[in-house]
């Protein structure tokens, strides 16, 4: 599996946002296959951030989720403006 199909797309929900403002963290649809490496692994790669730590949830719908806290000298904020989903 290649790290540029790892994440699918950013999740901009109200619950996002506020992990956003408030955690330092980012949320993402990733490929169903994809484990807590790869995704650090891309996320790393494709946004330039050092990430602290990762969290995969399965949505209801099926689909599954990662839960990227990013390290302090980066602000999630900023990433998420670079993304167009603040």
């Amino acid at each position: 599996m290649s790290l540029d199909n790892v994440v699918i797309r950013p999740v901009s929900t109200e619950k996002a946002f506020r992990m956003i403002e408030r955690e330092n963290k980012l949320i993402f649809i990733v490929d169903p296959k994809a484990d807590k490496s790869k995704v650090k692994q891309a996320v790393e790669k494709l946004l330039n951030v050092k990430v602290e730590k990762v969290n995969i949830v399965r949505s209801i719908t099926g689909e599954k989720k990662a839960i990227v806290k990013l390290a302090k000298e980066y602000n999630a904020m900023d990433v998420a403006s670079r993304l167009k989903i603040v």
